[in-house]
């Protein structure tokens, strides 16, 4: 079967602020083409893991192709990708964007504009792709569909004239979106070569068939038996089996120019296949490897380690496996005394963490520690040497230290104008400095402010939804690494510090933040038969101090009466006891202690 012609085919991306209703659109988009039948057809078919189905949202972003007779008459192939909608995977975006050539921006008609829609706008504009606005859910009761266009055209500029109003749970206007597709946006661009060069946007592992490659076909032809080249590795396979997505892989005889698919090659080593990495042939290759992506940055650090030190192997195959599903997750092994062998892990965002977590445990069967969030920091020394800490135990000695500057964000908070006085309190707690504030409409206004990271990534958005009764949204963009006046703040076990429960604080919150911890800490870390001391301590000077009691046996139960010296005999045999205990004993840190570290009830 040859490719299909390039003036008949259209790539396009669904993106919207997180519950907008762009696995559903989809659906209805798969069920009005006929790509699947109504037997096949399933709720948010395209989220086919199991967590997604349980959390309710995307997490990795799929491809289908459409088939649609337009009204002109043409069939038109139509390659559709659902993205994620949460804030943590704006990365994952941005690489669906770069294979395609427009995007469906999805508002929800009963909440309009959110912080996230803002963001996806602004993201897909600078990716040059054509905007067809849609606004969903107008069945609801409390929609509002000349509101929200309203809103699109106040705070993301669109022109909301000819907008598309639809229902994607009841299936009406979204016969109207494939007629915009067609219409509105443009075909790929014809390609000035015939060598074959092909972008990889996503990867998955597959344990019979190896690494498979997800590639938009940007020049020349990929077919079944040719020998391609991955340019980066410089590594040479042959092709397997190329075919595109149904949603389910379906073999084709090739890829053509401006298509969207999948190549098999037998691919046994998971770092010969790179996201962003181009793929050629092999006897005529091209010169120049496409743009690829700009390398992530993750915001957020953790330590993962196994809660059995024979699970490290495990551990390390399956990082290395959901690295390859997921290139916004970076890692280095790390050891730590109290946790021994494990990874230093990179995310996008708290979600994102609480995701690979989970994937980890799900998919490969491991049990983990994870330790409390951190983000990265630039320690200036005074030999001049700038250096990047995202572990608080790996901060050299502050005799050496200049300064340090932590990260600075620029956070985006869309909300009911009768919340503001609430939001602006929260966000002075947290250290915001504002810097605008915009009214969309009378009774929604977006607020944008200065927040150092750290304060935001844990407990924020929780405190914002509970003040806001959940209608905030919100949304951030990195800003860049200011001055600080932050110390390393050591946890002590019985006068031993614990290096994983080390954290970077500013000085000025060190005392209340080491007595909130010990104080929390207290409560999780298991009694023993002996006394534990817990110390929250800068350097030499002991901030905070909390005791967990002993446990304690009746050794004295025995004695009925008599002479007194044999009951103190008894209690100071019990007494050296437990002294030698201490000397000798572990105490266990539960996982929950590592947690607690951000998790303490400062308002």
């Amino acid at each position: 079967m040859p490719p299909h012609p390039i003036n008949l085919i259209r790539n396009v991306s669904i993106v919207a602020h997180i519950d907008h209703g762009k696995s559903t659109l989809a659906d209805r988009l798969i069920e009005m083409t006929g790509t699947l039948t109504s037997r096949e057809m399933k709720d948010q078919v395209l989220d086919s893991m199991d967590l997604e189905r349980e959390r309710g949202i995307t997490i990795k972003a799929q491809a289908v192709r459409l088939s649609y007779k337009a009204a002109d008459g043409q069939v038109y192939e139509i390659n559709l990708v659902d993205t994620r909608g949460h804030v943590d995977f704006s990365y994952e975006v941005s690489r669906s964007m770069a294979s395609s050539e427009g995007a469906l921006l999805v508002v929800d008609a009963a909440q309009g504009v959110e912080a996230q829609t803002i963001a996806n706008a602004f993201l897909a504009s600078d990716s040059g792709l054509e905007i067809v606005p849609v606004i969903n859910k107008i069945d609801l009761p409390s929609a509002d569909v000349e509101g929200a266009a309203a809103e699109i055209e106040e705070g993301i500029g669109i022109d909301c004239s000819d907008v598309l109003r639809v229902s994607a749970k009841t299936g009406v206007g979204v016969a109207g979106i494939l007629e915009a597709i067609v219409e509105r946006v443009p075909p790929p661009a014809v390609s000035e070569t015939d060598k074959v060069r092909a972008l990889i946007f996503d990867s998955s592992y597959d344990n019979y068939r190896g690494v498979i490659a997800y590639v938009r076909v940007m020049d020349g032809e990929i077919s079944k038996g040719q020998r391609v080249r991955f340019m980066q590795t410089g590594e040479d396979y042959e092709v397997l089996e190329i075919g595109c997505f149904e949603p389910a892989m379906s073999p084709l005889d090739c890829l053509g120019p401006g298509e969207v698919g999948y190549v098999v090659a037998g691919i046994k080593d998971i770092n010969a296949v790179r996201v962003g990495d181009t793929v050629t042939q092999k006897d005529d290759p091209a010169t120049e490897p496409l743009s690829g992506y700009h390398p992530v940055k993750p915001f957020v650090f953790a330590g993962l380690f196994p809660t059995s030190s024979d699970d490290f192997e495990p551990l390390s195959d399956a990082v290395e496996k959901i690295k390859l599903n997921d290139a916004s997750f970076v890692s280095e092994k790390e050891t730590s005394q109290a946790l021994g062998f494990g990874f230093r892990c990179g995310f996008l965002g708290l979600l994102h963490m609480e995701i690979i977590q989970e994937r980890l445990e799900r998919e490969f069967d491991l049990e983990l520690v994870t330790t409390a969030p951190s983000v990265s920091y630039h320690v200036m020394m005074n030999s001049g040497e700038l250096i990047t800490i995202d572990n608080p135990s790996r901060l050299p000695d502050p005799s050496r230290i200049d300064f340090i500057e932590e990260p600075y964000i620029e956070g985006r908070i869309l909300v009911p104008s009768e919340y503001t006085g609430a939001v602006m309190k929260l966000a002075q707690n947290k250290k915001g400095t504002q810097t605008s504030m915009n009214y969309l409409s009378p009774e929604r206004v977006m607020l944008t402010y200065e927040f150092p990271l750290s304060e935001i990534i844990f407990d924020f958005y929780d405190k914002l939804k509970s003040a806001t009764r959940g209608f905030a949204s919100f949304d951030y963009e990195f800003l860049g690494h200011r001055s600080a006046p932050m110390v390393k703040m050591d946890i002590l076990i019985n006068t031993e510090p614990v290096d994983a429960l080390s954290i970077l604080v500013n000085r000025g919150d060190a005392e209340r933040r080491g007595r909130e911890l010990c104080q929390k800490l207290r409560k999780i870390v298991p009694r023993q038969m002996y006394e534990v001391a817990i110390q929250a301590a800068i350097g030499g000077k002991i901030l905070a101090r909390e005791s967990v009691r002993a446990l304690r046996k009746d050794v004295t139960a025995k004695c009925y009466g008599g002479d007194i010296t044999r009951k103190r005999k008894l209690l100071e045999k019990q007494k050296e006891g437990k002294k030698r205990m201490k000397q000798v004993g572990r105490v266990e840190i539960p996982q929950e202690a590592f947690m607690a570290i951000l998790r303490t009830d400062s308002k």
